[in-house]
């Protein structure tokens, strides 16, 4: 992806705290463009020495079915990592044990098709849809790639494809700024029995109208997280922050931050998802390449390893990989 700097971030190099502690890393992506790659390669390059075994592939827009129609392009995707996760080079790390794809649930009932397409591709692997709801109407604030109207997560027609996830035994992972969270909070009440993965901890957001006001925003943010984390059926991922959109400027820097300035400036964040939610629906994620931006993998990991070694043997378990592996079922 555009943005990485690798010499920039060779600036700050450490060496990986506890190897030999055992890792899940429920996020990450796979593309391959023609100005920008990231797969088994480079994702094995950047997991290095920490010992990472399993990951969980999300869905970013990458190798849909040229061929296919406009709803059932997104499977091409998961047809796409399937075929990566076969390969020698995933064995080690456990790498895409389980994918993670899109479906326009604006479909509606429509949407069955789509889903049980997904499910045939992934082997045994699909776990779960994300269809991302991430507005904004400043025009400072990008939507995401999947383009989606204001308001979609309370949209009739979005419900009815949201409510056939349960059918195929599917998740939602959802990606939403921290705004519309009271607008996640009242769909996981109406579907109390589906499984919801809040990514990125909500997208707190730090530029545009947003920018200069941390304080307020993580207020704001800080209430609406309590409340959602009633929602039984929520799960929380703890990463993201060193994203553009959060607004703390770590690309902006002389140098990329260690472990101990990136664990400092986000623990505020973690820690109040970790209380509200406890550890075993908390889990942490990298988020690469899009957190590769601010940060190299083992500088993000040795982070959370830094800002859970408070926690008792069995949290750090679960913050790590335990939630992750019940969440995601491998």
């Amino acid at each position: 992806m555009t943005g990485i700097r690798s010499q920039w971030l060779e600036l700050t190099r450490e060496a990986v705290l506890e190897p030999e502690l055992s890792l899940c890393d429920p996020h990450h992506h796979h593309w391959d463009y023609p100005s920008s790659r990231y797969l088994l390669e480079e994702l094995v390059e950047d997991i290095g020495e920490h010992r990472v075994e399993r990951t969980v592939f999300v869905e970013c827009g990458s190798m849909y079915s040229p061929g296919a129609s406009e709803a059932l392009a997104p499977v091409g995707e998961t047809r796409f990592v399937r075929d990566l996760a076969a390969q020698p080079a995933s064995a080690g790390h456990g790498l895409n044990s389980a994918i993670v794809g899109h479906a326009n649930l604006l479909l509606g009932d429509a949407v069955d098709e789509v889903l049980a397409a997904h499910v045939a591709e992934g082997a045994g692997r699909f776990r779960g849809i994300r269809h991302s709801a991430s507005w904004d109407p400043s025009d400072a604030i990008h939507a995401s790639h999947s383009k989606p109207p204001p308001h979609m997560l309370l949209d009739a027609d979005f419900r009815r494809g949201f409510a056939r996830l349960r059918a195929h035994d599917l998740s939602f992972d959802a990606w939403c700024y921290h705004p519309q969270i009271p607008e996640l909070t009242d769909l996981a009440g109406a579907f109390p029995d589906t499984q919801i993965i809040l990514d990125h901890v909500g997208g707190p957001l730090g530029i545009g109208p947003y920018a200069g006001k941390r304080e307020e925003v993580f207020e704001a943010w800080r209430a609406s997280i309590t409340e959602l984390s009633a929602r039984p059926n929520v799960v929380v991922k703890l990463g993201g922050l060193a994203m553009k959109i959060c607004g703390f400027d770590f690309h902006r820097a002389a140098q990329p931050p260690g472990s101990e300035e990136l664990a400092r400036i986000t623990a505020p964040y973690y820690r109040h998802c970790i209380e509200v939610f406890g550890p075993d629906r908390c889990m942490f994620e990298s988020n690469f390449p899009v957190d590769k931006v601010s940060a190299s993998y083992t500088v993000v990991w040795n982070s959370f390893k830094r800002m859970t070694a408070q926690y008792s043997d069995d949290e750090r378990a679960a913050l790590l990989r335990q939630t992750a592996r019940r969440v995601y079922r491998i």
